[in-house]
């Protein structure tokens, strides 16, 4: 049983950054992706960017250039760094982890979330 606990959210103006953190206990290890979601009110959840336990990555194109998603597997732990952030990146982030293939965008191949961020960018 994987836990994941997201911090870091809150409110920025727009062309600000903020950096989310996962930090990952329980039946932890290094040998499974780790990926953010966000979920917009009256929206889908959908992929933000997500890394395999080698270090790949993939984002969703909205974010391509201005998001980094990274891990430290010493400490158990995901990031995502964002930057020239819009109002439109207004969302609930969500940390997940253990997906059954790799690459994927799909949430359904994620096993392990965490309870959510608010992210807020103002205009």
């Amino acid at each position: 049983q994987v836990q994941l606990v997201e911090s870091g959210g809150g409110l920025v103006q727009a062309g600000g950054s903020l950096r989310l953190s996962c930090a990952v206990s329980g039946r932890t290890s290094s040998r499974y992706c780790m990926g953010w979601f966000r979920q917009a009110p009256g929206k889908q959840r959908g992929l933000v960017a997500a890394i395999s336990s080698g270090g790949s990555t993939n984002y969703a194109d909205s974010v391509k250039g201005r998001f980094t998603i990274s891990r430290d597997n010493a400490k158990n732990s995901a990031s995502l760094q964002m930057s020239s952030l819009k109002p439109e990146d207004t969302a609930v982030y969500y940390c997940a982890a253990v997906c059954s293939r790799w690459p994927t965008t799909n949430l359904a191949d994620f096993g392990s979330w965490g309870q959510g961020t608010q992210v807020t960018v103002s205009s």
